[in-house]
């Protein structure tokens, strides 16, 4: 990390914590301007910020595809801000609230009690810019009434920027039938990927030790994680991110002690995948089978976008042995898949 990261970790709580950790909005209060440099200096996530600053001074509709808490959200407002319309207003409605919902936020609505028309984000955020948070989860039918209104957006005189968020392989949903071919072809051809935290080992001890700095209210100079803790930090499995980190931070921390312990991590041991820290010859870092099964699972779903036919048989298994891991794996509430529809 460079020393003016280290300088700057103060200024990340609010505007990275905001993205990343939803569920503690209670300590934060958003900043107008997303600092670059707090990213992270791993070279994938650079290359993922000069990719956004080149579309910035665009007009081009913008896709980011990662995983939760890699920092989508931040990354569309950082489009925002350093495009030409920096100054103007910036919507973002997540489209994984109720059908409904997500179409009055989006083309605005008349409130039943007053009889008073609120305006959606298209109109509202006129000559600024729209992020369609988790589009995947767009209603289908919605889906195509969008598409067609984007296209007529110049006839009403509203002129807005366009970015998705996504955590799917919106590709792989369209091949599926489960995505308007023509709504994914208005973002496919500018899309910027985040990286996960587990593929930037130095990022991640950045991040550790500036979330205990938040936590503990002291300087990042002064946090201090025995070997056995950052040991530990750096072999779990983090598949939610900095939301994950954070969390298992905060429940960790003893108000005591300005430390966190190879004990503090016993009640979050079982979400973690055993990966050793060092790799083997080949590359391949080693976990227990069992692990190494729901992973296998875990991505053969997700490639497939969750087709449990063809997942079955990629693994080279029955439908029924799937589906009764499936159901395994729900029942040990391990997220995805309680998740899974």
């Amino acid at each position: 990390m460079t020393g003016g990261q280290m300088n700057g970790a103060k200024e990340l709580t609010n505007e990275m914590s905001n993205d990343f950790l939803a569920e503690f909005p209670k300590n934060l209060s958003l900043q107008s301007n997303v600092r670059a440099d707090l990213f992270g200096s791993d070279p994938k996530i650079q290359k993922s910020l000069a990719q956004a600053r080149n579309l910035a001074v665009t007009k081009a509709a913008v896709l980011i595809a990662g995983e939760n808490g890699t920092g989508k959200r931040t990354l569309a407002k950082y489009i925002h801000e350093n495009s030409t319309r920096s100054s103007q207003a910036l919507e973002i409605v997540d489209c994984s609230l109720s059908a409904q919902e997500v179409e009055n936020k989006i083309l605005g609505h008349r409130d039943a009690a007053s009889g008073r028309f609120n305006k959606g984000a298209l109109e509202v955020a006129n000559k600024g810019t729209v992020v369609f948070a988790n589009i995947d989860s767009l209603d289908e039918d919605f889906q195509k009434r969008l598409f067609k209104i984007i296209n007529e957006l110049e006839d009403y005189d509203i002129d807005v920027r366009l970015v998705a968020t996504t955590t799917k392989n919106l590709s792989k949903l369209v091949g599926a039938g489960r995505f308007h071919r023509s709504l994914y072809m208005t973002f496919a051809n500018n899309v910027i990927n985040t990286i996960p935290l587990r593929e930037r080992l130095e990022d991640l001890q950045f991040f550790a030790k500036h979330f205990m700095a938040e936590i503990s209210g002291c300087e990042i100079e002064e946090v201090n994680l025995d070997r056995p803790a950052m040991d530990k930090i750096m072999s779990h499995y983090w598949s939610n991110n900095l939301t994950e980190l954070k969390q298992v931070l905060n429940n960790s921390f003893s108000n005591s002690q300005n430390i966190i312990d190879e004990s503090s991590f016993d009640s979050t041991e079982k979400k973690s995948i055993g990966i050793l820290s060092e790799d083997d010859e080949d590359g391949i870092r080693l976990m227990s089978l069992k692990d190494a099964e729901k992973m296998l699972i875990k991505k053969a779903l997700i490639h497939t976008s969750e087709n449990r036919t063809q997942a079955a048989k990629i693994l080279g298994v029955s439908i029924r042995t799937l589906r009764n891991k499936i159901n395994e794996y729900r029942n040990d509430g391990t997220v995805y898949f309680v998740n899974l529809r």
